[in-house]
């Protein structure tokens, strides 16, 4: 085996629970300039200061509220229903059911990652 082969290692990357341009909307509309992302939160420069600070929590919700699901979520939807289907499917074709078991288990561990309550008020 090549010493230089290495295995990356699976990371879960978190899901993104709003647009891009939503957010570069809302702060071109408020006056608030050079937003960014840094893990979970977006942080931004408010008029008139010199440091940034985090989009409040309840301006990223009623975004949210108003823009509905985004890419990355509508696409994991997709993907729980498939794998639930699918599941649900090789359960009966089987008569067996482990796939249904997974393809259930699949579809709460991607429910839970579309649920933002977790995110810091």
């Amino acid at each position: 085996m090549n010493s230089s082969f290495k295995i990356d290692r699976f990371k879960m990357n978190p899901m993104n629970h709003y647009c891009e341009q939503w957010i570069a909307d809302w702060c071109e509309e408020n006056g608030w300039t050079d937003w960014f992302q840094e893990q979970s939160s977006y942080w931004a420069f408010p008029p008139q200061a010199v440091m940034p600070t985090p989009i409040p929590m309840q301006v990223l919700r009623s975004i949210k509220a108003e823009q509905g699901l985004s890419l990355d979520e509508k696409q994991w939807c997709i993907l729980a229903i498939v794998a639930l289907v699918s599941g649900v499917a090789m359960s009966f074709a089987t008569a067996e059911p482990i796939a249904g078991f997974l393809g259930f288990s699949a579809c709460a561990a991607i429910v839970g990652r579309l649920d933002d309550d977790a995110l810091p008020e």
